[in-house]
């Protein structure tokens, strides 16, 4: 794609870096400003991304348009696309389930979009080699040669439309899972009283694990609200394949309580975290 103008919606820690990412090999990137955050609209002015005021005016302006938004917004962003009759390439880069991938597909092909789905896995991305943006469907390759050299990592599967989001959903189901599930323990290990025997115990059949907890817990409070909804999605894709989904369905839950740290300046501590989780 040459002379490309790349629309990006709700520009959030990724979604900006995605933003940026394009931005650096030459691409023009739009985003619209009206409805938006204060937080959202710092970061698109840290980018230097061009506002175009709303969503119908980046729809006129833009040939490829990337939706980075929560989970749980992720169908609603389609609808609105496909009100607007936006008939450029639309990439769903969410968190979301293959089939809450396709029915997404469907609805902006129906209003003459073309579709290719998007996972992300990895930090926002903003050094080269940390972060990877899987692509699938009939114009993947296209969309990868936006960010080809940058420091997102295009990468295409050789599968449609829903193949780079069950990519995704088995990442992360395992490594925001796992994360749940150790916070969980360390939670009731305080709430029992042998925390420090678990971490003794710990340091001398699992090294590792004791930090992992920690750092875990403490890294994904800020960002639980958003967990939340992507556990929901795996646990329905564990479902539709016929296997059990309620491990997720908790781990949704977990995420949930700690919803309370969105705007939390600071970390919470462990002890903290188990607090809320226990209720206390």
């Amino acid at each position: 794609m040459t002379d490309t103008t790349l629309g990006v919606l709700h520009p959030g820690e990724m979604g900006s870096s995605v933003a940026a990412a394009a931005k650096s090999r030459g691409t023009r990137v739009v985003w619209a400003a009206d409805g938006r955050s204060d937080a959202s609209r710092a970061r698109a002015e840290a980018e230097q991304l061009e506002d175009v005021g709303d969503l119908a005016r980046l729809l006129a302006v833009s040939d490829v348009v990337c939706a980075v938004c929560p989970p749980h917004a992720a169908l609603d962003q389609a609808h609105a696309v496909a009100r607007l009759a936006y008939e450029g390439v639309y990439i769903d880069a969410n968190a979301v389930a293959p089939e809450t991938s396709r029915e997404i597909g469907r609805v902006v092909e129906a209003a003459g979009a073309t579709f290719v789905d998007g996972g992300i896995i990895g930090p926002p991305a903003r050094r080269a080699g940390s972060t990877r943006l899987y692509l699938s469907g009939e114009r993947a390759e296209s969309v990868a040669a936006l960010f080809r050299e940058s420091a997102l990592d295009a990468i295409t599967l050789d599968g449609p439309a829903g193949a780079a989001s069950a990519l995704k959903v088995c990442f992360a189901a395992y490594t925001k899972g796992s994360t749940a599930l150790l916070t969980a323990i360390r939670a009731l290990a305080i709430h029992e009283g042998v925390d420090d025997a678990l971490v003794g115990e710990w340091s001398t059949s699992l090294p590792d694990i004791s930090a992992r907890s920690e750092g875990g817990a403490r890294g994904v409070a800020r960002k639980a609200w958003r967990f939340a909804g992507e556990m929901e999605e795996i646990a329905a894709t564990f479902a539709s394949a016929g296997l059990p989904d309620g491990f997720h369905r908790s781990a949704a839950d977990l995420y949930e309580r700690l919803a309370c740290y969105k705007d939390s300046k600071e970390p919470p501590t462990l002890d903290e975290i188990a607090r809320v989780l226990l209720g206390d």
